[in-house]
């Protein structure tokens, strides 16, 4: 029985309490039961006494197509297809169930909103027009919206906040993008790449810093052109394939997920850095002799962080043409140009230092701005908040450290507006700490100068090295819950356990 079938049969018996996440409880129902594939249609099977069943229709299923039209078909198999998925979007229950497939981004990401609500994660990663399809969408069976509605958390007044401000901002133009800021920051890729070009003869360890440091700028330009929902960021979007050798598709999966489900401790994968190093003191079936010393040896995985990038790229880019997924083969092209022009312009001892170099300066950047936060150990159902309570920002001091961390210094800013162009993010600063304080979020606005945030992960880096184990702490790729990282077969499922390398 799937979960919310569950639901479902504890309500027909009266139950008092449901809870959202529970697993389902095994037992007889001796009441009127829904059918495996009912949700779909709202067909119930009345039963009679003599448990003969009086009335049955034939069950329904959604088909939807990439805009959303849905037209009623046989159901499927519950045991070969998905039968139950209904997820919530601005007080409504949506049953998504034939969406899934058609969804561009993948099945996989509307899963891990089965039973929950997505309002903000919707708003914050699609357009208006994608805002405006899943309108189009069928509407959960009754019956079934009003057990989860009543199993689901209420909106805080803070995320209902957040709801106004995103209005006010989007009525006020601050998606608009701004050319001539973007014209400067190609500008300045372009002149990093020409003058590694220029010198890889004559200064090669010059050469390889400027390539490290164009591979650096070119992520975090292409991070703002995936993000990006507007037509100028759609047309930049193969750039960081081009640029950095780094897939849009992988980068959406892995990345967005992150945004979605900050910090959440066995789903977000940029916290599962582990056996090299620990956010937390692992259970000691998952431990590793490393963790004695990761703060002494930090900065050699970090270096690690492109080459492993690009590995799991060309991977996930193999994966997304067999699954025939949306623009895959274009993306696989788009990559080969990258290594066909890295290959045949810079010497092996020039670009594979540049890989590493620019793995730490990134690393460097990315790492600190959430692993000095808090970890969560459950579903946060206040995406708000949750946003707030797990980013710190990095206050930079020059304007060289403003351009080198591309954005990444608004962590904040761009994790609850991941769509708006980076050039807005210093003006919305103040906007959001004002926003804090008035709906008193825990922590408030969170930031720190670039050099104290980078000591506060290394100080806990050293604080977890010197920690015992954790009988029973979370396991950093999941325990099957919701979007569990070893549970989604991605490239970071299973981790690299000691266990493998020797």
């Amino acid at each position: 029985m799937k979960l919310h079938q569950a639901y479902l049969a504890i309500a027909f018996v009266g139950s008092t309490s449901v809870d959202g996440f529970s697993s389902p409880q095994q037992g007889r129902i001796m009441m009127p039961t829904v059918s495996s594939t009912a949700r779909f249609s709202a067909v119930v099977e009345e039963v009679a006494t003599n448990g003969a069943t009086a009335d049955m229709k034939m069950p329904t299923a959604w088909e939807c197509d990439e805009e959303a039209e849905c037209v009623e078909v046989p159901a499927c198999d519950d045991e070969e297809c998905r039968t139950t998925l209904d997820v919530r979007i601005h007080g409504k229950w949506y049953d998504l169930s034939g969406w899934r497939k058609a969804h561009p981004a993948g099945a996989h990401w509307i899963d891990w909103y089965d039973g929950r609500d997505a309002t903000e994660v919707m708003d914050a990663f699609h357009s208006a027009k994608g805002r405006e399809m899943y309108k189009r969408l069928p509407a959960s069976a009754p019956d079934t919206a009003a057990v989860l509605e009543a199993s689901t958390a209420p909106y805080s007044q803070t995320e209902l906040n957040f709801r106004k401000l995103r209005d006010e901002l989007e009525a006020d133009g601050w998606w608009d993008r701004d050319f001539v800021h973007e014209g400067k920051l190609l500008a300045i890729w372009t002149s990093l790449v020409v003058g590694a070009g220029l010198t890889v003869d004559s200064a090669a360890p010059l050469s390889t810093f400027l390539l490290a440091l164009s591979m650096t700028n070119a992520g975090w330009l292409g991070h703002d052109y995936i993000h990006g929902i507007d037509k100028f960021a759609n047309f930049m979007r193969p750039f960081a394939a081009v640029a950095a050798g780094l897939g849009p598709t992988w980068w959406s999966d892995k990345h967005n997920k992150h945004h979605a489900l900050t910090n959440e401790m066995g789903v977000d994968e940029d916290i599962a850095t582990d056996p090299f190093l620990f956010a937390w003191a692992p259970d000691p079936e998952h431990d590793s002799p490393l963790r004695k010393i990761q703060h002494l040896i930090f900065y050699i995985p970090f270096s690690f962080l492109f080459a492993l990038w690009r590995v799991d790229t060309l991977q996930v880019a193999v994966e997304s043409v067999e699954e025939k997924r949306p623009d895959a083969k274009n993306e696989l092209w788009y990559l080969l140009a990258h290594y066909a022009v890295l290959l045949t312009f810079f010497p092996f001892q020039v670009w594979v230092p540049a890989v590493f170099l620019s793995g730490l300066m990134s690393a460097l950047i990315v790492t600190p701005t959430h692993q000095s936060e808090e970890f969560f150990e459950e579903y946060q159902p206040d995406w708000v908040t949750a946003q707030f309570r797990s980013t710190r920002n990095a206050v930079t001091t020059n304007p060289f450290s403003e351009w080198l961390w591309g954005g990444m210094q608004y962590q904040l800013e761009h994790h609850l507006f991941p769509s708006m162009p980076r050039s807005k993010y210093p003006l919305l600063r103040p906007i959001l700490q004002k926003f804090a304080d008035e709906n008193n979020v825990p922590g408030g606005y969170r930031e720190s100068g670039e050099f104290e945030i980078l000591y506060m992960n290394w100080d806990l880096y050293r604080k977890v090295a010197e920690a015992d184990p954790v009988p029973g702490a979370p396991y950093s790729r999941g325990n099957g819950q919701l979007g569990a990282i070893d549970s989604q077969g991605g490239v970071a499922a299973g981790g690299v356990g000691l266990g493998k390398l020797m």
